[in-house]
């Protein structure tokens, strides 16, 4: 099997003993691409994340973008910060690694309005991931978006299943805090920066 590759250096792994495999976590603006029998996962608030794998190669990898497109920053600039960029970026690294763009299949999850008096940002993360599935003719296959929950995630890239938990019990305020310091980072750091959420 293909490594998962020097470029996935940063991110977190541990085993994870209830699925007793290997696990990768992302935090916002990261992906993962893999064909190994590991699993990702991450936490979504307002943020979505694309699940995008391909049967036939048992290729595919996640994100996680909290805002949808670059409209201040220059697009050669590229930030998987940003729904655009995150998803060229995954597509494009599961290409790369040899899997053909008509076998790939998507799965959308995240975009919860969990911030009080906060802007729409979850619909127009909503909205900006299925346009851009339609236009680059990517079949979403299932989804859970939108309502006021957040959501943990884990996706198996090998078989494609997804587990998705609705966190509808959460008494504190861990990731709305998590988001508004994110978005506070964005807003201040030049979009080359590295924002660390965690």
């Amino acid at each position: 099997m293909k490594s998962s590759g020097s470029s996935f250096a940063h991110i977190k792994k541990y085993h994870d003993r209830v699925n007793n495999c290997e696990t990768a976590k992302i935090l916002p603006g990261e992906f993962y691409v893999t064909d190994r029998e590991e699993l990702i996962t991450t936490v979504l608030g307002s943020c979505v994340s694309a699940c995008i794998y391909d049967p036939s190669s048992r290729l595919g990898g996640m994100n996680h973008f909290m805002l949808p497109g670059n409209e201040v920053a220059n697009d050669a600039d590229g930030s998987t910060r940003y729904g655009l960029f995150a998803m060229e970026s995954l597509v494009n690294e599961i290409l790369k690694r040899g899997s053909l763009k008509k076998n790939l299949r998507a799965k959308l999850f995240g975009g919860g309005q969990i911030i009080e008096n906060m802007s729409d940002i979850g619909q127009k993360n909503i909205r900006f991931a299925r346009k851009f599935l339609f236009s680059e003719a990517i079949p979403l296959e299932s989804h859970d978006l939108g309502l006021s929950f957040p959501r943990k995630v884990n996706f198996f890239p090998f078989s494609g299943k997804v587990m998705v938990k609705r966190l509808q019990s959460l008494h504190n305020n861990t990731i709305e805090m998590r988001e508004q310091r994110y978005m506070l980072a964005l807003n201040t750091q030049p979009v080359t920066g590295e924002v660390e959420l965690f």
